[in-house]
């Protein structure tokens, strides 16, 4: 085990035993003074915060010089557009973090008819505060593997919650969801997810996926545009999207990111839409 992982462990118990205190005290007089019931493992959990946070900060560089783009095919079909793009910064989602260096988020976005509004709802500031997943064409489009492998690993049973795609939202998203599920761990962050094999030390991960849609199980060998998954809303999401990034190791908690360019696409830059046709996920 890593030392940020043992900090990380500390912190997490830390927080459960400083609620566990807490509400204790509703239904018991527990012994000694409050600043040893509640105020120390306060104390205690702020500084483990701190310490997580230091070491995550560098945690996941990759180190020496970066490794090639490793290419691999789109995992969707039809019309997407990117956002946290590595095509316009590393790392593209502020951390190197779980592996997660040069991630990318993809949202459905299909061309709308003319006079018909976009298929994808817009954010907007307050209201209405939240969507249903059914209101955004990605919940449920089908995910497909990147290329020949075997399922190093999968994880089901998270809900897909409602979209954040209002202010008020959103902060919620950031100051109190967002936090749980980070002293919860990567698996939380990530919600449902699938990690590929693709040998050679590459490791793909296809992270908020559907509840209940996994395809595949650990062990699985996969053909290249094989379905595997459907795109959800699990995990530290805004709305239904794709998060998907390569890595040099199955575990995002010790994984270091590897580049990557999907065939026939590249790397799409934040806001660029691009379309991929049925047949690129079987070329090459």
């Amino acid at each position: 085990m890593s030392v940020r992982s043992a900090v990380e462990k500390a912190h997490r118990t830390a927080w459960v035993v400083l609620f566990a205190l807490v509400v204790a005290e509703f239904f018991v007089d527990l012994p000694g003074p409050g600043w040893v019931t509640t105020l120390l493992p306060a104390v205690l959990a702020f500084f483990l915060l701190m310490a997580v946070l230091a070491l995550q900060a560098g945690a996941g560089a990759p180190r020496g010089q970066p490794r090639d783009p490793v290419e691999v095919a789109p995992p969707v079909t039809g019309r997407w557009t990117a956002l946290n793009s590595p095509a316009d910064k590393v790392p593209s989602h502020g951390v190197h973090l779980y592996g997660q260096t040069y991630a990318i988020d993809i949202v459905a976005e299909p061309e709308a008819a003319d006079g018909e509004p976009p298929a994808r709802p817009p954010f907007r500031w307050v209201w209405p505060l939240f969507r249903r997943n059914r209101a955004f064409p990605a919940f449920g489009a089908p995910l497909l593997a990147v290329a020949d492998a075997t399922v190093a690993g999968v994880s089901d049973g998270q809900r897909d919650h409602v979209s954040r795609t209002s202010l008020p939202a959103l902060a919620y998203l950031m100051v109190i969801e967002g936090g749980v599920r980070s002293v919860l761990g990567v698996h939380r962050v990530l919600g449902n997810h699938v990690i590929l094999d693709l040998g050679e030390g590459t490791y793909a991960v296809y992270a908020h996926v559907q509840r209940g849609s996994l395809q595949v199980r650990a062990g699985d060998t996969v053909r290249a545009g094989q379905p595997i998954a459907r795109v959800g809303n699990s995990g530290n999401t805004t709305e239904p999207h794709l998060h998907f990034h390569l890595m040099d190791g199955p575990d995002p908690d010790d994984a270091r990111g590897v580049p990557f360019t999907w065939r026939g696409v590249g790397v799409p830059a934040n806001g660029e839409a691009f379309t991929v046709g049925t047949d690129v996920g079987a070329a090459g």
